[in-house]
Order: structure tokens, then C-alpha cells, then sequence
């Protein structure tokens, strides 16, 4: 059960037999991909205690402040995987995501009286009136009819596929192409099951001659990409993509943890990183069969 910040540290000064069981910078590096979070910490709200010192896994209930000013509760578990499938800054907060969700007024039950007119039944009976809870219908798995019928593996261009993020990505798939004499243009790959209603992923980029797939990872404007949930739907298409027997090779930027062997873990995109992303991919393939193809 999560326990106060103040008795949480009073208990690690016990175990650990020192003043200060964890020093300021021991998490640092754990919670450097979450920015959003780092600004919503204060360790005047904490005892003094700086979040660099508290472990991400800690079972400790913490208090945060976000922009807006509302103040909330939450362990760092629960904090770090907040935002889910959002894209809004306030999804960092409880608080703003309540405000940013537009009420909905539950149905009520109509009853008929004498004369005929429709009432609701809280009005008509306030004594036995029951509340209505709308029930959401189970969810039903509906795939997408526009993957074209090929084989587990096979890349294809798809109508599916999101146009480029950044335009980051747009630099390194043409730094990358002026660099590998590969085939352009591909997009998607054909998976075995079905990842988000489709039985297609969308790398950045594909190298369909080497059948690797390269991955453009930064945490985005607001701190929500490729953190807490959308992390694990990245090991998920990772997954899928090696089941199809592809490799994927991740250049993380901005404090990303890698997440496969064959990670970059870089500052961002430049000649240097080009040269790593070559060297990895030979590493992969062997250079027997990259270096031919090295414009």
C-alpha cells in the first residue's frame, strides 16, 4: 500500500542506516524521458526530497502540481503511465483531463401519465426513481479491409500508413536513401496478428533488401510519445515485425531508454549518427551484404 513520502524516507534512513538512503541524482537518468513529470514535481510539496531521488518503481504516494496550479496525489507508476492513448498536455493532470472531457447527461426513463403525456420517471415516481447507467457495448475486433492479401513479411505501400511526424524523420529517410541504394517508398509490413484492427505496422522507414526497419523515437512536444503505454505498444510492434522476420533497429533521442539490442541511444540526427546507424545495420546483416548496397 502506498505510503507517505515522509514516512517512506524516514523508513529507507532506517534500513539503509544513512542520513540520506538515495542521493540526489541516483534517478536521475530513469526519469529523464519524462520531462512533463519532472515539471510537475516540486520538492517543496515533498518534504524536500528531489525526485532524482526517488526511484521509479518506489511505492510512495507523491505530490504534484501541474501548470494549471491543481494539485494531486499519485504514486510515480502511476503518474509515469497517466496519459495512455492521449495527446493533450493536460493529460499529465487528473484534474485537466476531467475539465477536457465534456459532461454527458445519463437517458431517463419515461413513464406515461393519465392523460397520455410522457414524463420522466424520476419526476413521475421521486420515492422508487433508479438511475440509469449507460453500458458500453464489448468491443468488437474489426479489421481493416485495405491490407492487401500477401504474404506474413512481405512489404507493401499502404493507404493506411500516417504521413511523417517530423520533420526530423523526413531528414533521416533522406540522408538514408542518398546513403543505401535500396528500394524506396515502401511503408508497411504484413504481420501475422492484429496490432491496432490492422494486420500491418508502419515503420519510419524500410530497408525491404535488408528487411530491417528503422524507428525515429523522441518524446515529443509534450512529453507523451514513447513513454508508460505508448512504450509497450512499441515492444508489441517490435515484436511483431521480428515474428515476421524483420529487425528494428530504434534511434532513441531525447532520454530514451533503448528498447532492443540494436538501439541508438543518440542526441539527435546527424552525419555521426548516420555512420552508427551504417555500422549497426552491418552488424545486423553482416557487411557482405549492406556494403554493396552503400551508395
Amino acid at each position: 500500500m502506498p505510503e507517505r513520502v515522509e514516512l517512506w524516507w524516514a523508513r529507507r534512513q532506517f534500513s539503509k542506516g544513512a542520513e540520506v538512503p538515495y542521493p540526489v541524482g541516483t534517478y536521475r537518468e530513469a526519469w529523464a524521458s519524462y520531462p512533463a513529470v519532472i515539471r510537475q514535481y516540486h520538492p517543496e510539496l515533498n518534504a524536500g526530497i528531489v525526485l532524482s531521488q526517488v526511484p521509479p518503481a518506489a511505492d510512495v504516494l507523491l505530490l504534484w502540481q501541474c501548470e494549471a496550479g491543481h494539485k494531486f496525489a499519485a504514486t510515480p507508476d502511476e503518474q509515469r503511465s497517466r496519459p495512455g492513448r492521449e495527446r493533450r498536455r493536460s493529460a499529465w493532470c487528473p484534474d485537466c483531463t476531467e475539465l477536457a472531457r465534456p459532461t454527458r447527461a445519463l437517458p431517463m426513463r419515461e413513464t406515461v401519465t393519465a392523460a397520455g403525456s410522457p414524463v420522466p420517471a424520476a419526476i413521475a415516481n421521486p420515492v422508487g426513481r433508479t438511475v440509469l447507467k449507460a453500458r458500453k457495448p464489448p468491443r468488437t475486433v474489426r479489421l481493416c479491409p485495405k491490407t492487401p492479401d500477401v504474404p506474413v513479411g512481405e512489404p507493401f505501400r499502404s493507404a493506411c500508413a500516417p504521413k511523417p511526424a517530423s520533420a526530423v524523420e523526413g531528414q533521416l529517410r533522406a540522408d538514408l536513401f542518398a546513403r543505401l541504394a535500396v528500394t524506396p517508398g515502401l511503408n508497411a509490413v504484413r504481420i501475422a496478428r492484429p496490432f491496432f484492427d490492422h494486420v500491418e505496422v508502419w515503420p519510419d522507414i524500410l530497408l525491404p533488401e535488408l528487411r530491417v526497419a528503422i524507428e525515429y523515437d523522441s518524446t515529443g512536444r509534450h512529453g507523451l510519445e514513447h513513454i508508460g503505454k505508448r512504450e509497450d505498444a512499441d515492444r508489441r510492434k517490435d515484436r511483431a515485425l521480428r515474428a515476421a522476420k524483420w529487425e528494428v533497429v530504434r534511434i532513441r533521442t531525447g532520454r530514451l531508454e533503448p528498447l532492443g539490442a540494436h538501439d541508438l541511444q543518440v542526441a539527435g540526427w546527424n552525419a555521426k549518427t548516420l555512420e552508427r546507424l551504417i555500422d549497426t545495420l552491418r552488424d545486423i546483416r553482416g557487411p557482405l551484404l549492406v556494403d554493396p548496397y552503400l551508395a
